[in-house]
C-alpha cells in the first residue's frame, strides 16, 4: 500500500513539474539580452570617471608622477597645497568667482524668466519677431562682441569691475527660449483666477509662477552658474589688473611659467571644479525634469 501511495506521489509531482511556467529560462534570456546594455553602460561609466580619477591622484602626486601618467596616489597633497596657496591668492580667486556666479546666475534667472514669462503669457503681433531676432542673436559669437563691449565698458569707467564680468551675461536667448518653451505647459487659467481675484502680474510671477516652474528654474541656474563659473575668455579681456583674477585665470596662470608643477595644477583644477560638480549633483533631478519641460 505505502509503495502505491509512493508511486501516486512521484507521478503526481512529474505532472505538476511539467505543466508548471518555464520563467526561469525565461528571465535568463532577458537577463543575456541586457548584458551588452550592461557591459557599454559599464564601460561608458569607466571612461566618463576616469580624467576624474586621474585629476584627483595627480594632484597627491609630484610633476614627474603625473608626466609619467601615475595612476596611484601619492604622498604629496599636503606639499602640493602648501605650495599652491603660498604662489596663488586662492581664496580671492574662488571669492571673486563665487561672486561673479551667483550674481550671474541671480540677475539671470530673474530677467531670463520674466522675459519667457512675457513672450508666452502675453500675447501680440510683435512678440515672434522680437524673439525671432533673440533666436539670431545666437549665432553671432561672443568673440565677435568682446572688443565693442570692452570699449563702452572702458568709457563708462568698469574695467576690472564685477559688474562688467556679469552684464553681457544676464540675459541669453537660450535661457529666455528655454523659460518660454517650458512656460507653454503653464495653466493660463491659473493667471486668468489670479488676475480676477486682483493679483497683479509681478504678484503671480512671483507667488504662482515662480513655484510652479521650480524646475526649470533649476535647471536654468544649473546652466548659468556653470557657464559663469568656467567662463575664462571674457574676465581675461575685462579684468587687466593682475590682483583680479578668476578661478579659470589661476589655473592658466600655473601653467604659464617656464617650469610648470603639474601636481599643483591638477590641485588648482580639482578645486575650480568642485563647486560646479556640487551644484550639479545636488540638483541633477531637478535639471533632468527642467530641461524636459516639466513642472514639479
Amino acid at each position: 500500500m505505502t509503495s502505491v501511495t509512493n508511486t501516486a506521489n512521484l507521478a503526481t509531482a512529474a505532472i505538476v513539474t511539467r505543466n508548471a511556467p518555464k520563467t526561469r529560462p525565461r528571465v535568463t534570456r532577458m537577463k543575456l539580452r541586457a548584458l551588452p546594455g550592461y557591459v557599454f553602460l559599464s564601460i561608458w561609466t569607466v571612461f566618463s570617471l576616469f580624467p576624474l580619477y586621474f585629476m584627483v591622484v595627480s594632484a597627491t602626486n609630484t610633476s614627474r608622477d603625473v608626466l609619467s601618467s601615475s595612476l596611484l596616489p601619492g604622498g604629496e597633497l599636503v606639499n602640493n597645497i602648501t605650495k599652491l596657496f603660498a604662489s596663488q591668492d586662492v581664496f580671492g580667486a574662488m571669492w571673486l568667482s563665487f561672486a561673479i556666479a551667483v550674481g550671474t546666475t541671480v540677475l539671470a534667472l530673474f530677467l531670463c524668466s520674466i522675459a519667457g514669462y512675457g513672450f508666452e503669457v502675453f500675447h501680440s503681433k510683435g512678440k515672434d519677431i522680437v524673439m525671432g531676432v533673440l533666436l539670431l542673436a545666437m549665432m553671432i559669437p561672443f568673440a565677435a562682441t568682446m572688443i565693442p563691449l570692452f570699449q563702452l565698458f572702458a568709457k563708462v569707467g568698469m574695467i576690472n569691475s564685477l559688474w562688467a564680468v556679469i552684464i553681457p551675461a544676464i540675459s541669453t536667448p537660450f535661457l529666455i527660449l528655454l523659460f518660454r518653451q517650458s512656460s507653454r505647459s503653464f495653466p493660463h487659467e491659473i493667471i486668468e483666477a489670479a488676475r480676477i481675484d486682483g493679483l497683479s502680474e509681478f504678484a503671480i510671477y512671483r507667488r504662482i509662477y515662480i513655484p510652479t516652474m521650480k524646475a526649470t528654474f533649476a535647471a536654468a541656474g544649473v546652466i548659468t552658474f556653470m557657464a559663469a563659473w568656467n567662463n575664462f575668455l571674457w574676465p581675461k579681456v575685462i579684468l587687466v589688473s593682475n590682483e583680479v583674477f578668476t578661478m579659470p585665470m589661476l589655473i592658466a596662470n600655473l601653467g604659464a611659467g617656464y617650469v610648470v608643477d603639474y601636481g599643483v595644477l591638477m590641485l588648482g583644477v580639482l578645486l575650480a571644479s568642485l563647486p560646479t560638480m556640487i551644484v550639479f549633483f545636488v540638483l541633477q533631478k531637478q535639471f533632468a525634469a527642467g530641461m524636459t519641460g516639466a513642472i514639479k
